[in-house]
């Protein structure tokens, strides 16, 4: 213990020392007037063992209050939903999109929901190098893999997968995937290149997640592509089905030795708007192989067909009537379609590469045809 009397008989070193010791700010340049009070003021403020304890006592109870803090689980965090009327408005938008770009489900050109009885994919055989796919998918399938994708599904992607289908001469087939093909929502159909005809391709329709897991809503029927060569070159539309389809439903496997494909067969039906049969019976009606018989000296026959043409962005994507268009590298394109006695309705969509842009054009045709009564003479007039 020490008062001012004994710091006043110290030296200024010995007192520089002591400051030191009791931890006084700039003691090193302290007179020895100048250390006597701060040394003073060093003793009178010491804190008191009874003060000392209660911070003890503190500490021990924030030590124990951090310890309880460790243990509660963090409090949820609250995202606030922007305000901005147009930053919701592009969310929705951005929500929208990616929503119909997953959506396989068939939607009619119209817009209106197309009832799909079942999930059907159907693959037909163009030419030697190109196979044209064609699906209708229920909205009850694309839910169901949904559910079974669980968290996969913000992942996963529409695909085609392309099977490649060897026969060793036996009723058993080897097959073996060759690739993946990425498509999207709003359409129904799809063109896959191939490559070294002839060979045998199954596909299968479904969503590809990010994991690797697949989940397969339809499978389609297997095609054989002919040797190059073999037929005649097809345009890429429907109105040369019309004019080939004997020979396409054939190489679509058609006329497989297990019996006529229905599914096939129908959607052909559909497509090209009248009954499956010979070409005969396909082109002139029930009764017209029965007349076959009967020589005929005088024939006459009008039929009508439709082409549609336009121009727009060569890296533009454009369908219609759902079916996607060849464009020519300076952006036009020419299109033929069948003309049967009906008001038909052909929707012209074109959408920029990045996907941000799409214009519609709607063509509305009508053909009323008439066969007049024959007017047969008497030879003898």
């Amino acid at each position: 213990m020490y008062n001012a009397n004994t710091l006043h008989n110290r030296s200024a070193k010995d007192l520089a020392e002591m400051a030191r010791k009791h931890g006084v700010r700039g003691w090193h340049s302290m007179r020895k007037d100048q250390l006597i009070k701060a040394l003073a003021r060093a003793r009178n403020g010491a804190p008191k063992a009874r003060k000392v304890v209660k911070t003890v006592a503190a500490v021990r109870r924030s030590t124990a209050a951090t310890t309880r803090s460790r243990h509660k689980p963090p409090a949820p965090r609250v995202i606030e939903k922007p305000k901005d009327p147009r930053i919701v408005k592009r969310l929705q938008q951005a929500k929208e999109k990616g929503s119909r770009w997953k959506n396989l489900a068939y939607v009619a050109p119209n817009g209106k929901p197309h009832t799909v009885v079942k999930d059907r994919l159907v693959v037909m055989v163009r030419d030697p190098y190109w196979l044209h796919a064609c699906w209708e998918l229920t909205r009850a399938g694309v839910e169901r893999a949904e559910a079974a994708m669980g968290q996969d599904w913000h992942s996963a992607r529409p695909v085609l997968r392309v099977f490649e289908v060897s026969n060793s001469g036996t009723t058993c087939s080897a097959e073996r995937l060759g690739r993946t093909v990425e498509i999207h929502g709003g359409v129904n159909n799809w063109y896959i290149d191939v490559v070294d005809p002839p060979k045998s391709y199954r596909l299968d329709i479904g969503y590809l997640s990010g994991t690797g897991k697949f989940f397969i809503l339809c499978r389609s029927n297997v095609v054989t592509t002919p040797a190059p060569g073999s037929s005649d070159a097809l345009d890429g539309n429907w109105a040369a089905v019309a004019e080939n389809f004997e020979k396409i439903y054939a190489q679509s496997g058609g006329y497989s030795p297990e019996g006529p494909n229905l599914e096939l067969m129908q959607l052909f039906e559909e497509r090209l708007r009248r009954p499956m049969g010979s070409p005969m019976a396909t082109r002139f009606g029930a009764g017209a192989e029965a007349l076959a018989g009967h020589k005929r000296d005088f024939t006459f026959e009008v039929d009508a067909e439709l082409i549609v043409f336009g121009s727009t962005e060569p890296n533009a994507h454009v369908t219609l009537q759902g079916d996607p268009v060849r464009l020519r590298p300076d952006g036009t394109f020419t299109v033929r379609f069948s003309m049967p006695n009906c008001r038909q309705v052909i929707p012209a969509v074109a959408s920029s590469a990045n996907g941000l842009e799409q214009r519609t054009i709607v063509l509305a045709v009508e053909r009323n045809t008439k066969a007049m009564e024959p007017l047969i003479r008497d030879a003898n007039e």
